[in-house]
């Protein structure tokens, strides 16, 4: 008897053994095969024949979450393909790991990149135009939001597909509103209106103003009055060659800034995100600028009511709304076809309303399509929440133009480097017209080299 027992150990032992090693083999196999078929420029796949993708991006925190989950479920939901999200640091980071394998057979099949790289990327070589996906499969484009899509859109050809989008607006404090008598329920809409409010908010502890000190408030506040950061309509009509954020403008941002930092009403903060927010949220800061991505985090962490209204515009201008921030994801050209039809699937299955009610819930970015804001979960969510939705109505009550449709230069990042200088020089004394001429300054020279060496 132990006779037999022992016999059946070994046999089962021995085709344990003959089945791991049938195993290694083929993992083994599979993995050459994918590395030969990579240095030949051909679909890596799974032992399940599965078509793999690499989709570059930049998500961390809850929003790196909220994308592993949905990229899992796009895998679970077909067998055809498989997407590899991999994170690589930040917008610029991944920008510079972009340059080193772009156009080649190494590159990702997806690239997340920030709006201000648009021009970059247009310009590189790099991407396969989305609108050639688009006019290939006929797929109904009118079911996007278009004032984003409007950014994306060169010559009436959309270059990418948006994907993490936000813009910026104005969050205060309701309590400290009513302990100063203004009204809670009316934030102030234009500049003077903020200053009038910023004075009487202000008290020993707190400040009634304050803006980062990051470009792109800058440029919202020039646009939603209309005007233009640089010539050639906005960098959309041909290659800008001069900037005009230091016009009439972008002087009364300046002016409108200068006029509250010298009554004492604003509060400089600097230029990290989490220290205007956690200045907002100690009572430091009654009024201040943020992006709509981060409206969820304030409310549920500040230890008051929180109200949310569209971004201030000058008194002299009407407003004109908002230019869409955030990213757009980027088809890779010389990477194989059915690298490129994968990609091209997972892009149009981001933009189910599902997947977008699912993404505007977990991270604060708005829906790419607008029928997810009618799921139900999204309703819900609103009646909870009804400062989320103050965001999206900022959003779809922008007026299409070249202004609001967002400026395109290869040399933004630069550009807002500049305008940055400009602010702080600004808090220290310096007249507005001269800290922003100063700005335009420096971005000309900037756009002369790019275009030199375009």
């Amino acid at each position: 008897m132990k006779k037999k027992f022992k016999f059946a150990y070994l046999y089962m032992l021995l085709l344990s053994l003959i089945a791991l090693a049938a195993c290694t083999n083929s993992e083994s196999n599979t993995s050459e095969q994918n590395e030969e078929n990579k240095e030949n420029n051909e679909v890596v796949t799974t032992e399940e024949g599965k078509t793999v993708i690499s989709f570059w991006h930049a998500m961390s925190g809850v929003g790196q979450t909220s994308l592993d989950s949905i990229v899992a479920d796009f895998n679970a939901s077909q067998d055809k393909y498989e997407v590899q999200a991999e994170f690589q640091g930040t917008y610029e980071e991944s920008l510079t790991k972009l340059r080193s394998v772009g156009g080649t057979k190494d590159a990702p099949a997806i690239t997340q990149v920030f709006e201000v790289g648009t021009k970059y990327m247009i310009e590189s070589g790099f991407v396969e135009p989305i609108q050639k996906f688009i006019d290939e499969d006929k797929y109904d484009i009118s079911q996007l939001e278009g004032n984003i899509l409007n950014y994306y859109t060169v010559d009436d050809e959309l270059y990418s597909m948006p994907f993490n989008s936000s813009t910026p607006v104005m969050l205060y404090n309701k309590d400290a509103f009513k302990a100063a008598g203004l009204d809670p329920e009316k934030a102030p809409a234009t500049f003077s209106e903020v200053i009038a409010a910023a004075a009487k908010l202000k008290t020993d502890d707190m400040k009634g103003f304050s803006m980062l000190t990051y470009g792109w408030f800058f440029e919202q506040l020039v646009a939603t009055q209309g005007g233009l950061y640089v010539n050639e309509e906005n960098g959309r009509a041909g290659d800008a060659t001069e900037a005009t954020f230091n016009g009439e403008e972008g002087l009364r941002v300046f002016e409108f800034l200068d006029t509250m930092n010298k009554a004492g009403t604003f509060g400089n903060f600097g230029t990290n995100w989490d220290d205007i927010r956690a200045a907002f949220q100690s009572g430091k800061v009654a009024m201040y600028m943020d992006s709509s991505a981060g409206v969820t985090g304030i409310i549920n962490n500040a230890p008051f009511e929180v109200g949310v209204a569209y971004i201030p515009y000058s008194d002299e201008a009407e407003r004109k709304g908002v230019v869409i921030g955030g990213a757009s994801l980027w088809m890779s050209k010389g990477i194989a076809e059915a690298e490129q039809k994968a990609a091209w699937e997972f892009m149009k299955y981001l933009t189910t309303p599902e997947v977008q009610a699912k993404w505007h819930l977990e991270t604060g970015y708005f829906a790419i399509n607008p029928s997810a804001y009618d799921e139900a979960v999204v309703k819900d969510a609103w009646g909870k929440m009804p400062q989320l939705k103050v965001t999206v109505d900022q959003l779809q009550s922008t007026e299409p133009s070249i202004a609001t449709q967002g400026a395109l230069i290869s040399v933004f990042p630069e550009s807002r480097q500049q305008v940055v200088t400009a602010l702080e020089n600004l808090y220290q004394g310096m007249s507005p017209q001269e800290a922003l001429d100063q700005a335009a300054e420096g971005t000309n020279r900037a756009i002369e080299i790019a275009n030199k060496t375009k």
